[in-house]
């Protein structure tokens, strides 16, 4: 069963299409790589389905509800969250205050109850605290709570940032290339990591991955684009051996060669 459906999306910048009509559909709780050259539309993409932007044709439903027109911060509170290839946490803040940020779309205080500290208030932020507390966990930050996200380790940042986007509840996460900068031990872990987000929290997950091993090894599914068009489709195996494929990241030469 598709949690996310695209239909002929085509994204343009002026001149430049930098999505052409998209088909694709994304099964629950599937890990599902998108994969293609640099500028092949794949962060496009993310940012069509997050409402950064919009695009000119075609649709995109997330549990069957169009997510046309909508602003990020409403996607957000149906059930998608993301991270980015460059980090983008709050540097000068607490690991745990970063989290807490997550989860903003789901608290429901109001400033007066903020400043009157009244009990609903109080209750609810410490539901809170224990909550960042527990992901923090489950990211492998235990005790790291403190520490401002800007002296912690790349390896853990790219952590935090994962449990930021898990504080905000998603169904849907999609994760752009969660192992750029990491050594081979990072690496690995990173890849289990993404495994337990499916399969302890049944989370659905979509990545964009440049490290090959790390598409072949934990997807279900691969979908290839070149030049905002979809040239490929399947499991990593079958996607490893298509010519298409090898033409895209090699060049015509270079796939007549291989």
């Amino acid at each position: 069963m598709a949690i996310l459906v695209s239909r002929g999306l085509t994204k343009r910048f002026g001149g430049l299409v930098a999505i052409s009509q998209l088909d694709l559909d994304v099964g629950e709780k599937a890990i599902h790589s998108i994969i293609g050259p640099n500028g092949a539309g794949k962060t496009t993409f993310f940012n069509c389905v997050t409402g950064f932007y919009r695009s000119e044709e075609g649709s995109l439903e997330f549990n069957g509800v169009s997510l046309e027109g909508l602003s990020p911060d409403r996607i957000t509170t149906m059930g998608i969250a993301r991270t980015y290839q460059n980090i983008r946490l709050f540097a000068n803040m607490t690991a745990i205050e970063n989290i807490l940020v997550g989860m903003h779309p789901h608290l429901t205080a109001s400033w007066l109850g903020a400043i009157l500290r009244t009990p609903g208030t109080v209750h609810e932020e410490r539901m809170a605290h224990q909550q960042a507390r527990e992901l923090l966990q489950f990211v492998g930050l235990r005790g790291k709570g403190d520490l401002l996200a800007r002296n912690l380790p790349y390896g853990e940042q790219r952590r935090l940032e994962i449990a930021r986007s898990l504080a905000a509840r998603p169904t849907l996460l999609l994760l752009d290339e969660p192992t750029a900068g990491m050594n081979p031990h990072e690496t690995i872990e990173m890849m289990a990591f993404i495994q337990r987000l499916r399969n302890e929290l049944g989370v659905t997950i979509i990545l964009i991955e440049h490290q090959m091993r790390v598409v072949m090894g934990i997807s279900d599914l691969v979908t290839v684009l070149d030049y905002g068009t979809k040239i490929s489709e399947g499991t990593p195996r079958d996607v490893q051996n298509d010519a298409r494929v090898i033409e895209a990241y090699l060049g015509r030469r270079g796939a007549v060669a291989h």
